[in-house]
């Protein structure tokens, strides 16, 4: 089944047969931003009695991203051949955008881990946050870029 088939005529959740595809070289880059105030951006970017913010926000989104499948039930397994995880906080805004860029070698695309790694960055971000600010939001998740596989590249606008 694919993203144009029928739904399963049974209505049985499963995984999409991908045995068939060819292995072709992927990537996808994903975002998702810590809204918060200057202040809570100061403090996140010069540490904290843990260490720094920035740097477990890193390791838990590429933590997270090997962690997908366990969480998404219809998404497979991937060889993931490298990972970035990035965290520029942004003082004056009071803000902090997160990105993540997966890379694979497989029959499926990695949309999904660089989505999951953005996301569970922005959370460590946030849970050092809410002692700072309560009102502090993640918002703008979003599939940047996506390169590989039979639907080929995409760029989100803006």
């Amino acid at each position: 089944m694919g993203p144009t088939d029928p739904v399963a005529p049974d209505g049985i959740a499963r995984i999409v047969e991908v045995g068939p595809k060819e292995e072709t070289q992927r990537e996808a880059i994903a975002e998702a931003w810590l809204v918060t105030t200057p202040e809570a951006v100061a403090a996140l970017a010069s540490g904290t009695v843990k260490g720094s913010p920035i740097e477990s926000a890193k390791i838990a989104g590429l933590a997270g991203l090997k962690r997908t499948p366990d969480l998404l039930p219809h998404c497979h397994p991937v060889r993931i051949t490298g990972a970035d995880v990035a965290v520029e906080p942004d003082r004056a805004a009071g803000r902090v955008r997160v990105t993540a860029t997966v890379r694979a070698v497989d029959r499926t695309g990695v949309e999904m881990e660089a989505l999951t790694a953005a996301c569970v960055a922005a959370l460590s971000l946030y849970d050092t946050t809410k002692v700072l600010d309560r009102a502090a939001r993640i918002e703008g998740v979003r599939l940047l870029a996506k390169s590989g596989g039979r639907s080929g590249t995409y760029r989100a606008e803006g």
